[in-house]
């Protein structure tokens, strides 16, 4: 079981559902010469950000945060049963690992207050839902789904665009529940907790922020997939909705927390995924916490 991490007045614990090599990394950042890459490489498999085959590693996780008053979730990994033809790693899965790793945590699914998604691409929002008797139904019951409304509002129109995204089975179905929440990306949810717009992957993509001056922690979503990102924070991934905002967001948050305490805390970065950011030539380095 990963253990916790206390920040403040929180504790954070990593959510796993996947880690594993995924694409070559030249594929998922399309901009990247040969020359950087070697530049780059040796430190990016001692780290594990890579395997020897060149493919970056990335971890499916979510980050479950515990205050004193509320167990939140963020982001919610693939989910099970999702029809994702194009992705078969993640087609209609059956796979018992996340909730068997939330369980692990001594959390239940009933336990959840918040379930907090920093975009809406599909490996964020799959155990938003769960499927019984043929429909799609809140994974937790009890939780407050808080969606970007800007966000929910533009891939609500590609879905009925026609676009294959995640919505009809994952974000729609908790809005039909009632459960959800449209907030401003720069939303406040209490003292501790607020939201920080870093659009750019995604049309109106955020952070969290943690403790009451914002400084204990950030969640930072798929602001960064890489501490490649890091070093370059010009160096976008191949699916950025806005590739150039992205960068500008990047290299934003990046600078507010270089040489800071706070707990940087990615997505998608393998074992251990959190860290801390300082400068490096005209970059940030993110060193792993150990």
């Amino acid at each position: 079981m990963i253990s916790s991490i206390k920040v403040g007045d929180f504790s954070i614990q990593r959510i796993i559902e996947q880690e594993r090599p995924f694409y070559d990394i030249k594929t998922y950042f399309p901009s990247l010469t040969d020359a950087a890459l070697e530049e780059n490489r040796a430190w990016l498999q001692a780290c594990g950000a890579i395997d020897a085959a060149g493919r970056i590693v990335l971890c499916i996780q979510s980050y479950l945060v515990r205050t004193p008053h509320h167990t939140i979730l963020v982001d919610s990994c693939v989910g099970n049963d999702k029809n994702l033809p194009h992705r078969p790693h993640w087609h209609r899965m059956q796979d018992g690992t996340y909730l068997n790793n939330l369980a692990a945590a001594g959390v239940k699914v009933e336990d959840i207050d918040y379930v907090m998604c920093t975009h809406l691409h599909l490996d964020h929002v799959g155990w938003n839902t769960r499927q019984e008797n043929g429909r799609w139904v809140p994974t937790f019951p009890n939780a407050r789904y808080l969606f970007s409304k800007q966000e929910y509002q533009y891939w609500e129109e590609q879905t009925r665009s026609g676009a294959t995204t995640p919505m009809l089975d994952s974000v729609i179905p908790i809005v039909e529940a009632g459960r959800a929440d449209l907030v401003a990306s720069d939303h406040q949810v209490n003292d501790h907790i607020r939201f920080l717009p870093t659009p750019g992957h995604t049309p109106d993509h955020y952070a969290i922020l943690l403790g009451r001056t914002g400084q204990d922690a950030v969640l930072t979503g798929d602001l960064m997939h890489s501490p490649l990102q890091a070093k370059y924070p010009e160096l976008g991934m191949r699916v950025d909705f806005d590739s150039p905002l992205g960068a500008r967001s990047r290299r934003g948050l990046l600078q507010q927390f270089c040489d800071t305490r706070t707990l940087v805390c990615p997505c998608h970065f393998p074992s251990p995924s959190v860290g801390r950011v300082s400068a490096w030539g005209d970059g940030f380095r993110f060193s792993f916490d150990q």
